[in-house]
């Protein structure tokens, strides 16, 4: 596997010759992908790494005493290491694959959750949570009976860190909150969210799957007990993540899945299990998966970080303004600290109406609550459109996406 490149100089038109996907027309239109927030395009080095893995290298991981699986097991673990420095872990040992940010948190949940609650203890997630941060938490609160609490938002779609505070009590046993919101673009503060969690002595879990192309994470700065993302998000492959635990926390945690790999040895009398992150990886992984999650990283990584997200803030910031201008046009998130994501509502038009005439023009969003159902609840939608960008999109696409959104209302007059 490559090591990691030095940053080169971002040109964005340049790097839109790197993703295939984004040079076919839809609808007779050029194709303008904005639907980023729920997966990402893939280069072409993505590609090409898993290619390589399928064509040579095909064969499970460890244990192999033949040269296909050695090749194949380096690359795995080098992974491993590379996701350990991409979000500033200690140790490789404190990265769990995974099929995706979800199964992260189902993971937790019904590991170091399930063992830390009991009868009246609360575990507390926001209102704008993904419902794979609700979900799994309610599931093992209702069979302990713990109970989920609600942290409240405020009109703009910002965390109400005041009523976070007042909420950590002593029978907060969890805290699990996005770092980055799916459906707002939210960015929450992190590092002091932890800190006034850990100041009672509470755990956090932060939900990294909308931040980690967009910011610079490091979960030593920000203290957080687990970390968890998708790599489909990340320019990489679907069905492939990563969970980051303190490795304490990996210690004293029970298995999950049982099966191969995760053992150390298996009896009639009993099991005992391998050391983490063996532990919670039973069974034969997703190996070109994890192949393609260390390229996109290493892709990603070698671009001008800086620039990327200073591009990626002027495609928001232009379109949200020019948005603004339509005549019914409702924003819904309106944090002083957004990435990437554009909510609104054309006045009482369903979601799925406005999505369908944009994709007409060959604009690609997401209608609908975005699995976050309290969320749309909170703002009295049934849901959004969302509009939501990545460092390939141009202002031209904005351009594009303006004016099929200006035709969408005049039709929906």
């Amino acid at each position: 596997m490559t090591a990691a490149l030095e940053p080169v100089r971002f040109d964005v038109e340049a790097i839109r010759h790197q993703f295939p996907a984004l040079h076919q027309r839809v609808n007779g239109k050029p194709l303008v992908y904005l639907d980023n927030a729920a997966s990402a395009q893939v280069p072409v080095a993505v590609l090409d790494a898993m290619d390589h893995y399928y064509r040579n290298d095909r064969s499970n991981v460890h244990r192999g005493a033949h040269t296909l699986s050695r090749r194949a097991t380096d690359a795995f673990e080098e992974v491993r290491a590379r996701v350990a420095r991409f979000i500033g872990a200690a140790d490789p040992s404190e990265i769990v694959y995974v099929r995706g940010t979800t199964e992260a948190i189902n993971l937790v949940a019904n590991t170091f959750g399930r063992s830390r609650l009991g009868p009246g203890d609360e575990v507390l997630v926001s209102t704008m949570e993904h419902h794979s941060n609700i979900v799994p938490w309610q599931i093992v609160c209702n069979q302990v009976g713990a109970r989920v609490r609600e942290v409240p938002i405020d009109d703009r779609g910002q965390l109400d860190l005041d009523a976070y505070s007042a909420m950590l009590g002593p029978r907060v046993k969890m805290v699990a909150l996005a770092h980055v919101s799916n459906a707002l673009g939210t960015v929450n503060p992190a590092a002091e969210i932890v800190a006034r969690a850990h100041a009672h002595g509470v755990p956090i879990l932060l939900d990294g799957a909308q931040a980690v192309a967009h910011l610079d994470v490091d979960v030593a700065a920000l203290g957080c007990d687990f970390y968890a993302f998708s790599g489909h998000k990340l320019y990489g492959p679907n069905g492939v993540g990563a969970l980051y635990g303190r490795r304490e926390h990996l210690d004293a945690m029970p298995p999950w899945h049982g099966g191969g790999e995760m053992i150390r040895d298996v009896s009639f009398d009993g099991t005992t299990f391998a050391d983490p992150p063996f532990k919670f990886e039973a069974g034969t992984p997703d190996v070109s998966g994890v192949i393609g999650l260390g390229a996109a990283i290493d892709w990603f990584t070698s671009l001008d970080r800086e620039a990327a997200r200073a591009h990626e803030r002027s495609l928001l910031t232009a379109a949200t303004a020019r948005i603004a201008e339509i005549d019914g046009v409702r924003l819904i998130g309106t944090a002083a600290r957004k990435e990437a994501v554009l909510s609104f509502a054309l006045g009482a038009h369903h979601p799925g109406d406005v999505g369908t005439l944009l994709d007409l023009d060959g604009v690609a969003v997401r209608t609908g609550h975005h699995c976050t159902q309290p969320l749309m609840r909170r703002f009295g939608v049934p849901g959004t459109v969302r509009a939501s960008f990545a460092l390939y999109n141009t202002h031209a696409e904005v351009d594009a996406f303006v004016g099929a959104l200006r035709r969408a209302a005049h039709i929906l007059e």
